[in-house]
């Protein structure tokens, strides 16, 4: 029997540190292959609960390099060499710039790096972080999974990108944070399942700070995710990184601001939500 596509929405939160809700990380596993996209606060530690290490990770892919999608990049980069013992490359995909980000997280990890080798005989060099830059035009294959990535718009954090998962079919599109846009579109376009992070502008708009309402300039809403997945005509909408926090007996109200564009499947996802698609 075909291995499904299994989702696992790992961090839900937004970049408000929240108790019940990681960063935005979701993994997506096909069979043995495990990908992570975006890399939040307590990735590994949600991983964990979710049964998988760093050391099983096949890669990671960023959708854009807002720091609170790839806050504990530097924990998987340094889990996964320690935890590895064939000393295996980590592939990280993501936009122009991911190698300065890369860069940047190993020299800050220069002093732990120098001390383990110093210390452990069996390794025997610093982490190999592998990196590609994307211009959204790329299809990767990836063990049993086939990513197709495209571009999204979230300026001025420029360029981002979106992906969708494929195997045997079937399709999972990751939004990561975007206005609607004509790439997104083309993801979602026979897909099953959208993850979208999502906004909601009533109630930004009414606090009076600015940069908070700057928010609104670059998320999509609930209205535009759910009418971006009716678009696509995919079946299942998963709502995830929701700004401002919503608080749990709330998701009823942002399920049913999505059901007014569109007639599929809602889920207002919290840490650790599973979904396979087979």
């Amino acid at each position: 029997m075909t291995a499904p596509i299994e989702l696992v929405l790992l961090g839900t939160g937004s970049p408000i540190p929240d108790p019940n809700r990681a960063g935005p990380t979701t993994l997506v596993r096909v069979g043995t292959t495990n990908l992570l996209f975006d890399c939040g606060r307590g990735a590994l530690l949600r991983a964990a609960a979710a049964g998988t290490g760093a050391a099983q990770l096949d890669a990671v892919f960023l959708t854009h390099l807002h720091s609170d999608h790839y806050t504990d990049l530097g924990d998987v980069v340094t889990t996964h060499w320690i935890m590895t013992f064939d000393q295996k490359a980590l592939p990280v995909y993501g936009p122009a710039r991911t190698q300065e980000v890369v860069d940047g997280l190993l020299a800050s990890l220069g002093p732990d790096i120098e001390f383990r080798l110093a210390h452990h005989d069996d390794l025997t060099a610093a982490p190999d972080v592998a990196v590609t830059e994307l211009a959204g035009t790329e299809t990767i294959e990836l063990g049993a999974a086939r990513v197709v990535t495209a571009p999204t718009e979230h300026r001025p954090a420029s360029p981002s990108l979106a992906y969708r998962v494929e195997h045997d079919g079937h399709a999972v599109v990751l939004a990561g944070d975007t206005l609607p846009c004509d790439g997104l579109d083309r993801l979602c376009f026979g897909a099953e399942v959208l993850v979208h992070t999502v906004i909601r502008d009533d109630l930004i708009r009414n606090i009076p700070v600015p940069r908070l309402q700057d928010v609104c300039d670059y998320h999509s809403t609930v209205a535009q995710a759910a009418q971006t997945a009716a678009r696509g005509g995919v079946e299942r909408l998963l709502l995830t990184h929701c700004v401002p926090p919503m608080l749990a007996e709330q998701a009823d109200e942002w399920q049913a601001l999505a059901a007014e564009h569109f007639g599929g499947a809602i889920d207002v996802a919290e840490d650790l939500f599973r979904l396979s698609v087979a």
